[in-house]
């Protein structure tokens, strides 16, 4: 920096640039050209009044460019991989993918690319992560994505089937798996993102002996640093296992429980975990057509207590009323636990109350599908809430809603995948799985126009 001024000056690859301090600060002082400011930078050049880097000028340029106007425009002559190599040297990456795209938002989505895996079949499930990629269950592996949707090493399993995958943090993903006969293998085990290599394997004990168990669904308390997974054994091993996030040992289980009349709550059958923060209880949801009555409670693991339950046992449900298929909660405004049936009908559970919130308040909104389902290639509906909107998942389509009375405000669709079999959220993306030879849509929010 010149003495005196607030003009930056660098060599980059044998070409001058000039910037200004307060350019350079927007980058923060975690990346490396945000550094420059502190006092006690030092690097080669500098004493003649310029910082010499020895990377590539054309990138730096595009990247300079973006600081100075919040923009990104990638000449045709620059590879978008090239350019990303280079914001990850700067420490920009951020900077990069917010420009590329906005915070998500369900009424402004736009289709940003549809990837085509090359596993055959159906894949079972789709897991954003916290960076922006994703990774895909297979059979007996997981297809991992990074944020450009290059694919990395796969995950695989050993011809163990795989039932549930999430990302710990960017570069750590925990999958679940279905235990053999005889093998003593299955449970969670816990894999590189971006090597697939297995870095730790997790146990369930019982009186102090190691067991062999098949685990399903899969949440995490990022807070708490804290793993659940839906957990059954050939022993006692039925329920919800809790493993420490950094020692990777078990720490708790929840172990099944008599429900009303003497049924047994089947916690290790669960289609889906979801930590809430907010109530620092577990939901866990095990529904049709995994059961034939569906159960969805909120476990306060403190007390080892159900805190709040539903469910539709001892009720009789012919086969072409209204079934629960999934289920999200959402704490946000009244908290609650949405649920949906194969009609695309929204269901809402209060948590505040007593006996009232343990009935369904259904919200009809596609009754039109009754006619259209035979022939048709069907998916279950998923559902998933992102600050303050709620997705649903059904055939061809997601639905979004809005407001406190959750509105219908948006319909997305893709024309080639058939069925959506499962969709996810984050690192503000939205990815659907379609049921057709592993395909997957990557939805995102393009960025505002800037004045």
């Amino acid at each position: 920096m010149e003495s005196g001024t607030d003009r930056v000056r660098f060599n980059v690859g044998g070409r001058i640039f000039e910037t200004t301090a307060t350019t350079l600060a927007g980058a923060g002082r975690q990346s490396m050209l945000g550094a420059v400011l502190d006092e006690d930078w030092n690097v080669r050049g500098a004493a003649a009044g310029e910082y010499f880097i020895d990377r590539n000028p054309a990138c730096f340029a595009v990247l300079l460019d973006l600081l100075r106007t919040g923009e990104l425009h990638l000449p045709p002559t620059i590879p978008e991989k090239l350019l990303c190599r280079e914001a990850l040297y700067y420490g920009l990456l951020d900077h990069v993918r917010a420009a590329k795209w906005s915070p998500l938002d369900g009424n402004r989505l736009q289709l940003a690319r549809t990837v085509t895996g090359r596993a055959p079949g159906d894949g079972a499930a789709i897991r954003a992560g916290p960076d922006g990629g994703c990774c895909v269950a297979h059979g007996s592996m997981v297809h991992v994505y990074n944020w450009m949707l290059d694919e990395l090493k796969p995950i695989t399993l050993d011809y163990l089937r795989v039932n549930d995958a999430g990302y710990m943090d960017f570069d750590k993903i925990v999958v679940t798996a279905s235990e053999r006969p005889g093998r003593g293998d299955g449970g969670l085990g816990l894999f590189s993102s971006s090597t697939g290599e297995l870095r730790h394997r997790f146990q369930v004990t019982h009186q102090n002996q190691f067991k062999s168990f098949t685990a399903g669904a899969l949440t995490f308390d990022h807070a708490g640093r804290r793993i659940f997974a839906s957990c059954k054994g050939r022993f006692n091993e039925y329920g919800i296992g809790v493993w420490d996030q950094v020692t990777g040992q078990q720490t708790d289980f929840f172990y099944e429980l008599a429900g009303t009349g003497g049924d047994t709550v089947a916690l290790g059958e669960a289609d889906k975990l979801q930590w809430l923060e907010g109530n620092r209880c577990l939901m866990t949801a095990t529904l049709f057509p995994k059961a034939d009555h569906c159960f969805i409670g909120l476990l306060d693991f403190r007390e080892k207590k159900v805190a709040w339950s539903w469910s539709d046992g001892g009720s009789i449900v012919p086969p072409d009323e209204k079934q629960v298929l999934a289920a999200v909660a959402m704490e946000e405004g009244g908290p609650c636990i949405c649920v949906v049936n194969q009609y695309d009908d929204l269901g809402f559970l209060d948590l505040r109350g007593g006996a009232a919130g343990r009935s369904i308040r259904w919200n009809s909104r596609s009754r039109f599908m009754r006619g259209k389902m035979d022939g048709m290639d069907l998916c279950f509906p998923k559902l998933e809430v992102n600050d303050g909107q709620l997705f649903s998942s059904m055939n061809e389509s997601i639905s979004v809603f809005s407001g406190p009375e959750w509105v219908l405000t948006s319909r997305l669709s893709s024309s080639s995948g058939g069925s959506m079999s499962d969709i996810s959220i984050a690192g503000d993306r939205l990815f659907a799985l379609h049921s057709d030879e592993n395909v997957f849509d990557v939805w995102e929010t393009p960025p505002l126009p800037t004045m």
